[in-house]
């Protein structure tokens, strides 16, 4: 296990640079290096990732450098625990919409005495090699709260539930902050289809506003980037139409 790349990075005052993936691929992974990435992100809802996959993903991101993050398939502390235990060092939990779904959703990532993570012999806890924790954290406890540290959690606001209930969420102690999720927060106040709707906006800015009064992060603000798809539908596309108009 690595210190937390886009936190180190904020402490310098900066924003890291994650690439985004939707599917496995290890020479993506590689190549993001390659290029400067400083971390990963793994989209386990929409995306499609066995725990070996995750696993793998979180081998060799480590060992370029890169830490590695999720959004889950769904915020249970199932689902959590089995990305942690791989190696993530951070976690998004989709469809937060209530102060106690963000608490489960904090004490799923955190070990006690801050939270409830359950601990397991994954490479998450260095395989619970007890020479490794001793050595390098002075014990399980010491390991846990490092791992503490080093963990980011965020809850995705999606819904016009989310947002009625956002000074609850933002009230849970072990949250670092909250992110959007603009299509299906388009589609609870009556927008379905329209992300960019002028009231899915000022929702969002009124979120993030008080996310940050509240002495919470917002995702955006530390970390940016891109991902394959990116890449391919527009920085690609943009250099197929050019190639065209030479022609």
């Amino acid at each position: 296990m690595i210190d937390n790349t886009i936190i180190a990075a904020n402490k310098e005052q900066r924003k890291a640079l994650v690439f985004s993936l939707t599917f496995p691929s290890l020479h993506l992974v590689e190549m993001a290096s390659h290029v400067g990435f400083e971390a990963v992100n793994i989209d386990g809802e929409h995306g499609y990732f066995s725990s070996e996959s995750i696993d793998d993903i979180c081998r060799v991101a480590n060992g370029y450098g890169m830490s590695v993050t999720a959004r889950v398939p769904d915020s249970s502390a199932y689902w959590i625990n089995l990305f942690l235990d791989r190696g993530v060092q951070g976690i998004t939990g989709p469809h937060i919409n209530t102060g106690e779904e963000a608490q489960s959703l904090a004490d799923a990532c955190l070990f006690p005495p801050a939270g409830k993570r359950s601990w397991g012999g994954g490479r998450g806890t260095e395989f619970n090699d007890s020479v490794i924790i001793e050595n390098k954290f002075g014990g399980k406890l010491g390991f846990a709260k490092w791992s503490n540290a080093n963990m980011q959690i965020w809850a995705q606001i999606e819904s016009k539930t989310a947002w009625e209930n956002l000074d609850d969420i933002l009230k849970v102690e072990g949250l670092t902050g909250i992110t959007g999720g603009p299509h299906d927060l388009a589609a609870s106040i009556g927008y379905p289809g329209q992300p960019d709707h002028e009231e899915r906006v000022k929702i969002t800015e009124d979120a993030n506003s008080r996310a940050r009064m509240a002495g919470k992060q917002v995702s955006s603000d530390v970390s940016t980037g891109t991902g394959i798809s990116e890449l391919m539908l527009v920085t690609a596309r943009d250099l197929v139409k050019q190639n065209k108009t030479l022609d």
